[in-house]
C-alpha cells in the first residue's frame, strides 16, 4: 500500500495491498479499495464505494482478506476522477480495468470487469457495464444506461435515461432506446468541446444516410478509427426519427 501527500482518508476506510494512492486524493467513509489499484492524483471516492473487487465471473479466486491482492489485472483510476457514493469497480480478468482522467462516475454505478473508460465521460447514477465494454473519451452516459459485454460506445456519445445498449454506438452519436437506436449527432456535446459546425453537420449526414463506411472530417478521424478497430456489432444505420 502507498499513500501521497495530502491525501484524506476516512478512518472508516479498507485500504488493502496492492493498492497505490496519488497526492490529494479523498477517500470517504466505508469505502472499500483493494489491489491491484493505482489511483491517481487529486481524485475523489465516495463513501461506500468498492474499488478493487474480483471480476464477477463465476469460478473466480476470491481472497481470503479484505487486505490481500487479488490474482488479477487491477484497476487504473485516472487523475481528476471523482466515484461517488456505492459506486463499483471490478478488477480486469484479461486487461486492468480502467477509468480515465477527468471522469465524473455518480452514485451506484456499476463498471464490471476488463472495462475501458476513456477520459473526461460522465456516467450517470446506476448505469452498468458488463464486462469488457469500451467507451470513448467525452462520453455521457444517461441515467441507468445499461451496456452490454463487449459491446464499444464511441467518443463523445449521449444516451438517453434507461438506454439498453445491445450494439456499438458509433462517436459523437445521440442515442437511446431499448434496443438502442441512433436518433442523430449530440450536437451539443460536439459543440461543447470546441468542434466546429462544420464538422457535425458532416457527421450528422453520415448518420442520416446510413454512409457507414463514408469519409469523416479529418479532425474526427481518429475517434472514428478507435471505434472501427473495436466495433463488431455496430448500431444500424440510418437515424430512427
Amino acid at each position: 500500500m502507498s499513500i501521497g501527500q495530502h491525501c484524506h482518508i476516512h478512518p472508516t476506510a479498507v485500504i488493502g495491498d496492492g493498492v497505490t494512492v496519488g497526492d490529494e486524493v479523498t477517500v470517504g467513509p466505508h469505502a472499500v479499495l483493494t489491489g491491484p489499484l493505482t489511483i491517481g492524483d487529486r481524485c475523489w471516492i465516495g463513501a461506500g464505494a468498492v474499488v478493487g473487487a474480483p471480476p464477477e465471473i463465476l469460478g473466480a479466486t476470491h481472497p481470503n482478506s479484505w487486505r490481500e491482492q487479488a490474482p488479477y489485472r487491477g484497476i487504473v483510476i485516472g487523475p481528476d476522477t471523482t466515484i461517488r457514493e456505492l459506486s463499483t469497480i471490478h478488477q480486469g480478468s484479461e486487461r486492468a480495468t480502467t477509468v480515465g482522467a477527468g471522469c465524473f462516475v455518480m452514485n451506484r454505478v456499476s463498471v464490471e470487469h476488463d472495462v475501458h473508460i476513456g477520459d473526461r465521460c460522465v456516467i450517470a447514477a446506476r448505469s452498468t457495464f458488463a464486462g469488457h465494454v469500451s467507451v470513448g473519451d467525452g462520453a455521457n452516459i444517461g441515467m441507468h444506461t445499461v451496456v452490454h459485454q463487449h459491446r464499444v460506445v464511441g467518443a463523445g456519445v449521449v444516451t438517453g435515461m434507461g438506454t439498453v445498449v445491445v450494439k456499438d454506438v458509433p462517436p459523437y452519436a445521440k442515442a437511446f432506446g431499448n434496443p438502442v437506436s441512433l436518433r442523430g449527432v449530440n450536437r451539443i456535446g460536439m459543440n461543447r468541446s470546441g468542434i466546429e459546425d462544420a464538422d457535425i453537420d458532416a457527421v450528422a449526414r453520415l448518420y442520416a444516410t446510413g454512409a457507414r463506411g463514408g469519409a469523416v472530417p479529418p479532425s474526427l478521424a481518429p475517434a472514428f478509427e478507435w471505434w472501427r478497430e473495436r466495433a463488431t456489432k455496430p448500431l444500424a444505420f440510418p437515424v430512427t426519427a
